[in-house]
C-alpha cells in the first residue's frame, strides 16, 4: 500500500471528516516531513486529536499509525536528498536524549529483521554463495563499509571472493570476466547507487547469478536478483543506520562457514602465526 498512499488519500478525500481533510491535505502537501512525525506531532501541526490522525491511518487500511507512517517512507526514502533528510528528521530526533533516540531506533531495525526474515530464503542465498564458482561483492557508498566488512570474513571462508571497488570503467574491469556459475552479492540501500545497479545488470546479462542485501521488495536490486535479504536501514538524518544490515551480514557469514564446513579457526591460527612473526599488533608486556 506505500507505493499508492498518496493515490489512496486522494480516492477517499469525500469520505474522510472534517478533522481528517486537515490530514490528507497535510501529507498531500508535505508527506516528505510527515512521514518522520509521530502521530502526535502530526495531529499538532494540523491542530486535531492523536486520536483522530491514529483513525485516519485505519480508515486507509492499516493497522496503526506506525504501519501508515512506514508506507510513506518507504514511499521516499529513495528520494530524498540529504539535506531534505536532515530538514525532514528535525522533528524526530529533537529532543536532549538523542543517543538514546538513535540506538533505540537501530535496535528497533534489529527487531524488525528477527521478525521479517524468511529463514528459507536465508538459506537458498546460503547455498548459493557456498556453490558459486566466483564470489563478487558490490557495495558502494555508504554500502562501500558493508562490503568491506563482508568481504573480510567471506576471505577467511573462502578462496575465491573479490571485492569490486567503485570507480566507473574501473568498477567493469574488475568484473568482465563474471559469467555463469559465478554469484554477485550485492549491499544496496536507499539512494540507490546507479553505478551498483549498472554493475549488477551486466553482471546478469552475462549470465551471473544476482543475490542482495537491500531495504524492500520494490528495491532495484530485490527486482534484479534471484535471491534476497531484506533489511530496514531507516535513515537518521543524514546518517544511513546500518546496525540490521551489519547483523544480518554477521548471520551470513557464520551461516556460510558451517554450511561450508570450514574451520575458520584454522586460517585464524595461521593469520596469528604471520601476525606474531612481523609483529602487526605488538606484544601484550607482563606486569
Amino acid at each position: 500500500m506505500g507505493k499508492n498512499i498518496l493515490h489512496t488519500i486522494e480516492k477517499n478525500m469525500i469520505s474522510f471528516s472534517k478533522g481528517q481533510k486537515l490530514i490528507a491535505h497535510y501529507i498531500l502537501e508535505n508527506y516528505d516531513k510527515a512521514a518522520f512525525m509521530t502521530a502526535s506531532r502530526l495531529g499538532k501541526t494540523v491542530e486535531v486529536s492523536e486520536s483522530t490522525v491514529v483513525r485516519f491511518a485505519t480508515q486507509l487500511g492499516y493497522d496503526g499509525y506506525p504501519s501508515m507512517q512506514r508506507a510513506l517512507q518507504e514511499m521516499i526514502r529513495g528520494k530524498l536528498t540529504s539535506i531534505q533528510r536532515i530538514q525532514a528528521s528535525d522533528g524526530a530526533l529533537s529532543g536532549s536524549d538523542l543517543v538514546t533516540n538513535v540506538l533505540h531506533r537501530d535496535m528497533e531495525k534489529i527487531r524488525m529483521a528477527i521478525d521479517q526474515t524468511d529463514a528459507y530464503e536465508f538459506d537458498r542465498v546460503t547455498e548459493q554463495i557456498v556453490r558459486a564458482r566466483r564470489i563478487y561483492i558490490v557495495g558502494f557508498r555508504s554500502s562501500s563499509f558493508l562490503a568491506g566488512y563482508f568481504n573480510f570474513y567471506m576471505r577467511m571462508i573462502f578462496d575465491n571472493v573479490t571485492l569490486v571497488q567503485g570507480g566507473a570503467a574501473g568498477t567493469f574491469d574488475q568484473i568482465f570476466r563474471v559469467g555463469p556459475g559465478d554469484v554477485v552479492f550485492t549491499i544496496c540501500f536507499p539512494r540507490y547507487s546507479e553505478l551498483a545497479l549498472k554493475t549488477i545488470q551486466f553482471a546478469k546479462d552475462r549470465g551471473a547469478t544476482i543475490l542482495g542485501l537491500t531495504d524492500s521488495e520494490m528495491s532495484p536490486v530485490a527486482r534484479a536478483a534471484e535471491g534476497v535479504l531484506l533489511v530496514h536501514n531507516e535513515m537518521i538524518s543524514f546518517v544511513d543506520s546500518l546496525a540490521a544490515p551489519m547483523s544480518m551480514l554477521n548471520a551470513l557469514i557464520l551461516a556460510c562457514a558451517r554450511k561450508k564446513g570450514t574451520d575458520v579457526s584454522t586460517s585464524f591460527s595461521e593469520l596469528e602465526q604471520v601476525w606474531e612473526q612481523f609483529s602487526i599488533f605488538g606484544k601484550v608486556e607482563d606486569e
